[in-house]
């Protein structure tokens, strides 16, 4: 792994979120140097030259997006950092607004700069406590030295930058949705087009990005765009966090060069399996996305295109280790049980339909499943697949569908056998430890 450190290039001794530790370590040093020698214009081509993909989980280049802001349009423009981190397995942004949270601020106030934003907001979730104490403290300290609240010297730019905690619902992760959220009406998510950057918040244009997306920012501002495209891959570039759990020795979040092979990851930052068992599967980027087998990883690169070529996604870096000896019918139960808790209900195929399959699901784990359920449940899938407003419901058949796919043999010995052939042992951490 690269010893390069763009988000985590501290030693955590208790006051990495303070603002003297983050300027004694070289903070806001992009703000006071780089502006104004660099026009908000410039700052956009080195986001876009850096080639830097949304860390939220689609991978879309920041920069361009950026350049889809509409213009001229007579209406302020927004930012909103979107905090709101609720994909099971991911909590790598909660570690940046807990330890660094002045760079985040920092690259907020020059993407703000950047886009000529009237307002920042950062959207943060409801579960998240002590981020939002950090991040709330951050914000205020930035205001009492005149980070934030005045104008940016050399020009005539004043950026503000408010929080706003949401309530807890996952689906409010999607862009539309938080936008409602923040508008104070119910986080259901809207149709697009019009898509945020024409008629977002308040119906004014709008850019959404993600923390560790604008966290990166203050290092490409200082650096060049080029300095960051010359780290990992050349279609992959960057560093990123990866937030690891499941059955490994050393969990946690890790910065890593793109293009790291998964197996010195999981060897080398991991600690490998618990237990020395083997590895049985990975899910690589968050529940939402496909899981996979051993022998579709023994060559992955952590990187956009190799997970993509293994039939996953790199998504939000929310990667859960797998070991033998886990039931993955009861592991899916969980999985769908969550996807149906928090569907919104707006859209019916995922109101309906995430219920049915956890439901099934269910009755296979508990051991009254019937052959013509593993029939049933790629026929549900498929009519939620695509039909629905917001991402949920495509979240919610990814696992099953690979799931179901991968570990067929499974779900027909529980039916067969009418019971779990693993009984209660499935993820408990001290027996996969023995």
């Amino acid at each position: 792994m690269s010893d390069i450190k763009i988000l985590l290039n501290f030693d955590r001794n208790g006051k990495t979120h303070t603002l003297d530790d983050y300027t004694q370590r070289g903070g806001y040093q992009a703000l006071k140097q780089k502006i104004p020698q660099l026009t908000p214009a410039q700052i956009v081509q080195e986001v876009k030259t850096s080639n830097i993909r949304g860390r939220g989980g689609a991978g879309f280049p920041a920069g361009l997006k950026w350049s889809f802001l509409a213009k001229d349009t007579g209406k302020p423009v927004y930012l909103i950092c979107n905090a709101d981190e609720g994909e099971p397995g991911t909590f790598k942004d909660r570690l940046i607004m807990e330890e660094n949270p002045h760079q985040l601020i920092e690259g907020i106030i020059l993407t703000s700069y950047a886009i000529n934003a009237k307002q920042a907001f950062i959207y943060i979730r409801g579960e998240y406590g002590l981020s939002y104490r950090r991040i709330k403290a951050a914000v205020d300290e930035a205001y009492a030295t005149g980070l934030l609240g005045e104008k940016i010297p050399g020009t005539d730019y004043v950026p503000n930058i408010v929080v706003h905690r949401g309530a807890g619902a996952y689906v409010v992760g999607d862009e539309t949705g938080l936008m409602n959220s923040i508008e104070g009406k119910k986080g259901f998510t809207r149709i697009k087009p019009p898509f945020p950057a024409v008629a977002g918040l308040y119906d004014c244009p709008t850019i959404i990005n993600n923390v560790e997306t604008l966290a990166s920012v203050p290092w490409i501002v200082q650096n060049g765009g080029e300095a960051y495209k010359a780290i990992g891959t050349e279609k992959s570039t960057g560093t990123k966090l990866i937030s690891v759990s499941g059955h490994i020795r050393k969990p946690g979040v890790y910065e890593i060069t793109m293009g790291y092979p998964f197996r010195e990851f999981l060897k080398n930052e991991c600690g490998g399996i618990v237990g020395g068992r083997k590895l049985k599967a990975v899910i690589p980027g968050g529940s939402s996305t496909p899981v996979l087998k051993p022998e579709e990883v023994e060559n992955m690169t952590l990187d956009y295109e190799s997970i993509q070529a293994a039939g996953s996604s790199l998504g939000s870096g929310g990667m859960i280790i797998i070991a033998e000896g886990t039931c993955m019918v009861r592991l899916l139960k969980i999985l769908a049980d969550f996807y149906h808790h928090e569907s919104c209900g707006q859209c019916t195929p995922c109101r309906e339909g995430t219920g049915w399959l956890a439901q099934i699901i269910t009755r296979i784990e508990n051991g009254k499943g019937r052959p013509e359920d593993l029939e049933e449940i790629p026929r549900i899938s498929r009519f939620i697949y695509g039909y629905t407003i917001c991402p949920l419901g495509d979240a919610a058949c990814g696992p099953v569908d690979s799931f179901l796919k991968k570990f067929r043999n499974e779900f027909e010995e529980h039916i067969e056998k009418q019971r779990c052939p693993y009984g209660e042992k499935f993820t408990r951490f001290q027996e996969l430890s023995k």
